[in-house]
């Protein structure tokens, strides 16, 4: 038997001090995680099952929806004049910013060398693919001749015509593509070496072949892992200025216009603050029911809940400034169109979302300044519910809230969603969860060769630790 498999747990259950369970060995690592994609179609949970069907129904329910646009117009959504802008591009800004957290933890903590992502980037990563899929359609949706979408992409064509590139929309399709490409190899290079674990451990015949095709010969050699690691660490750089560059890009739709409360430079720093705010906390969301149903206490433990909640927070305060920052603005800067949306914001029809707002985004997190709650699943999972909540509320208010009234009181209306507004976006949900169940099944949630290089390092510093303190022992005892 190896020294990896005769070394004991590094400490009890969720011990709050450490990123790793108890009894874990780079078997067992292999084991429980490769079990569930392995497991054949009648092994499948029935909870997986159920949760699969909701989610289907919520995706049929957008295809639906998504026809019917076609074959009516947007005119079936509840946008007029002046809010041209409604929940299809509050929908868009919300779900690219939730992708965020998984670039943030797969690529900046890969460079910073950062133990504790390992347990998470995977899922982190998946969920980012999906959530920028959401995010895609609601440009192109709302296009109103989607199928000419790639008209947005330059191309030769026989019309000589070029894209808008002073059009911030033009700039989307180029953020986003970059952004979905970079993400997509990166999370497929980091499956390389899994797909050769799970190509070993498969015992139907069928299954060896597609997993064997899907790793790329990978055999564990050293020229294989030079190539691997140069090319993550290629793909994290590419990935890092994304994580700035594609919401500063979207928060630029905003910033290049004229309306009041739009035309500001803190719009691309808040914007990717927000992201990463709204991430973490939809990827606390996911792994708090993923590792209680699948069992994977020993992979994520209470310390990787109380990391990412740190993170939060300190994301959450810096959201919290931005929204200071912007009353101070439009007091300071005398404009009285400034400060009547100000007052408009807080006053005006909409007041109510505007304070559910701050309720959600500034209040509620002060509560992770304690240890306690941060560390209390339940806690964590209804605050990270509520950031969700507020993240959107605060895209409600900077579109509609920023368009309803306009420079002329002539020009003035109110924006109601309209049933197909609203079942759009339940259906980016089915397809959001449609995908992620998928994952789950199919595929490796949890990194496993990261985790078995993680608990070697972690073991090596162990017997490293005991070795001193043996030596310091026996030095004592020579000295008496």
């Amino acid at each position: 038997m190896q020294q990896s498999e005769r070394l004991r747990p590094l400490g009890p259950p969720d011990d709050p001090n450490s990123y790793l369970g108890s009894g874990l060995t780079n078997t067992n690592i292999s084991e429980k995680i490769s079990a569930i994609p392995l497991a054949g179609p009648l092994k499948t949970p029935r909870g997986w099952i159920f949760g699969f069907a909701i989610a289907f129904a919520l995706l049929m329910l957008f295809i639906i929806a998504v026809t019917w646009l076609f074959v009516a117009g947007i005119g079936i959504w509840g946008i007029n004049i002046p809010v041209a802008w409604g929940w299809d591009i509050i929908n868009f800004v919300w779900w690219i910013g939730i992708g965020h957290a998984g670039t943030l933890i797969s690529a900046i903590l890969l460079l910073l060398n950062q133990g504790w992502r390992n347990s998470i980037n995977r899922l982190a990563e998946a969920m980012t693919l999906f959530a920028v899929a959401c995010a895609g359609l609601y440009p192109i949706l709302h296009l109103g001749r989607p199928w000419l979408f790639y008209w947005l992409i330059p191309y030769p064509n026989t019309l000589g015509m070029w894209p808008q590139f002073r059009s911030p929309l033009a700039w989307d399709v180029f953020a986003i593509t970059t952004y979905a490409t970079v993400s997509l190899l990166f999370w497929l290079v980091g499956l390389i070496p899994d797909f050769a674990t799970m190509r070993d451990r498969a015992t139907n015949r069928i299954a060896k072949v597609i997993w064997g095709i899907a790793a790329l010969g990978w055999r564990g050699s050293a020229v294989h892992w030079s190539r691997y690691e140069m090319a993550s660490l290629l793909l994290a750089g590419l990935s890092t200025p994304l994580v700035v560059s594609v919401h500063s890009i979207i928060s630029l739709d905003f910033a290049v216009s004229q309306v009041p409360g739009w035309q500001v430079t803190i719009f691309p720093p808040y914007f990717v603050a927000g992201a990463v705010f709204a991430g973490f906390a939809m990827v606390i969301l996911l792994m708090i029911p993923i590792r209680k149903w699948y069992g994977m206490e020993a992979f994520v433990t209470m310390k990787h809940f109380d990391v990412m909640a740190k993170v939060m927070l300190a994301t959450g305060l810096i959201v919290v400034y931005g929204y200071v920052v912007e009353v101070f603005y439009a007091l300071y800067s005398g404009s009285h169109l400034e400060i009547f949306l100000v007052t408009n914001r807080a006053f005006g029809p909409y007041a109510p979302a505007y304070w559910a707002l701050f309720l959600c985004n500034a209040a509620v997190i002060q509560l992770l300044w304690f240890k306690g709650v941060r560390q209390n699943l339940p806690a964590l999972f209804i605050i990270s519910l509520f950031v969700s909540v507020g993240m959107w509320l605060e895209r409600f208010v900077i579109i509609v809230m920023s368009l309803h009234r306009d420079f002329l009181p002539s020009s003035w209306d109110f924006y109601n969603p309209t049933f197909w507004d609203i079942s759009t976006y339940l259906g980016t949900f089915g397809l959001f969860f449609t995908l992620f169940f998928l994952f789950i099944r199919v595929l490796p949630m949890i990194n496993m060769f990261e985790m078995r290089m993680y608990l070697n390092q972690e073991e090596t510093k162990a017997a490293r630790r005991a070795a001193l303190a043996d030596n310091a022992g026996t030095q004592a005892a020579s000295a008496d």
